[in-house]
């Protein structure tokens, strides 16, 4: 019997872990990412809680450990680079701000990439334009002409989700403004992180960090500011940057030289920070999974592991439709994905989502902030910060599928 094909756009964390899990239940899988490759670099991510377990399943937690980024933890800084507040990796158990596993994006993507080459069909340079459901199937056709039927297509293409826009509707329909944009890029560490993560807030809602990376003449570094809608071209980087030298020029502490090295940086990125909410992830013989279905923001930090695992549950609901893949039981399969996943989406979309907090206007809200940060890591409030903030990441029960173990 011929296997069924799924066809997986996107070759970020979500795409390549749910090839990993879908090949394991018998199906052929074929990634197409618009990137001539696997994206390196990036910002440090975090494998805490499910997240990490998903990974352990999948027998390479011992690879993503051996490239992990040293850590010492998290600080936040005054204008003249003084500490108002701390917090070592150590606190929370290893999972507060900065967790105890952290790697960065592009390693964690080159392992997950590794694992799947030689199983999965990956499709560089090209990205779907055309999603065609008949009555049993799908037509695929590609950016460079060819085409591709498919028994499955999943949109694992991030925010912005080409997939998404295709057959659920446009963008504005499901993706949230948060009230601000972010930046993220390379710089380099003038001021020596030695495996800190630093944060400095100026009033007007503006947020500047740089956090260590395994080269330590390097940073990884975002600048963040609050704002109302923008009217900008996500293609123009060049305008992009002009955006951040308004609001960051002579704002104190290391904002200047960050300005600098984004002007040549060539991991340069620049997004709303924003949601997406939807009705439903799946719509006939498609369906969402990761930020391109239920992104909850950089805010929460919680990106990665509702990747992972949506990656996990979703191929083990499919496991038992393999067989017939009607139009039943694939419907089926994608309501228990929906009924196993939306509990623990809601519980990440509500976490931390503020830029009140990430970027305060004001700076007496600043100060009270980083008050705030050094009283939770003591009694009595430590378990209560713990249970409200640092533990969202186990909150789901992790299916154990047959053929997944």
């Amino acid at each position: 019997m011929s296997r069924p094909t799924v066809v997986v756009s996107g070759a970020g964390i979500a795409g390549p872990t749910l090839a990993y899990w879908l090949t394991k239940n018998g199906y052929r899988v074929i990634v197409v990412e618009i990137a001539p490759g696997i994206r390196p670099g990036g910002q440090t991510v975090d494998l805490r809680g499910i997240g990490g377990d998903v990974v352990d399943r999948m027998g390479l937690l011992d690879q993503m450990k051996a490239r992990a980024v040293a850590q010492s933890g998290a600080a936040w800084v005054r204008s003249d680079g003084s500490w108002r507040a701390e917090m070592p990796v150590t606190a929370f158990h290893g999972n507060g701000l900065v967790s105890k596993l952290e790697i960065l994006r592009g390693d964690l993507v080159d392992v997950l990439y590794q694992a799947t080459k030689d199983s999965v069909e990956y499709r560089f340079n090209v990205r779907i334009t055309e999603i065609d459901q008949g009555v049993a199937g799908v037509n695929v056709t590609l950016s460079d002409g060819s085409q591709l039927r498919a028994d499955l297509v999943v949109g694992a293409d991030g925010p912005h989700s080409g997939v998404r826009r295709l057959v659920f509707g446009p963008e504005e329909q499901f993706v949230k403004p948060l009230g601000g944009y972010n930046a993220w890029f390379s710089a380099p560490d003038t001021i020596g992180l030695d495996g800190w993560y630093l944060t400095y807030q100026a009033p007007g809602g503006l947020n500047a960090s740089m956090r260590a990376t395994h080269d330590p003449s390097m940073a990884k570094a975002g600048l963040a500011f609050q704002s109302e809608p923008l009217d900008y071209d996500r293609h123009d980087v060049d305008a992009q940057r002009r955006i951040l030298v308004e609001r960051f020029t002579g704002k104190g502490w290391e904002c200047d030289a960050l300005l600098e090295a984004a002007q040549t940086a060539d991991d340069f990125y620049f997004d709303v920070f924003a949601q997406v909410k939807m009705p439903s992830w799946a719509q006939g013989r498609v369906t969402l999974v990761g930020d391109a279905g239920y992104c909850a923001s950089p805010l929460s930090g919680m990106g990665t592991s509702l990747a992972l695992v949506g990656a996990y549950v979703l191929a083990g609901e499919l496991g038992p439709a393999r067989e017939t893949l009607s139009n039943e039981t694939v419907h089926a399969a994608f309501e228990r994905y929906a009924a196993v996943m939306s509990p623990y989406v809601e519980n990440c979309q509500k976490l931390n989502n503020t830029l009140d907090r990430f970027a305060p206007m004001k700076e007496s809200d600043i100060a009270g902030q980083a008050a705030a940060y050094k009283w939770m890591q003591k009694w009595p409030l430590r378990p209560i910060a713990e249970r409200i903030w640092f533990k969202t990441a186990d909150s789901i029960d992790l299916p154990t599928y047959n053929g997944l173990a």
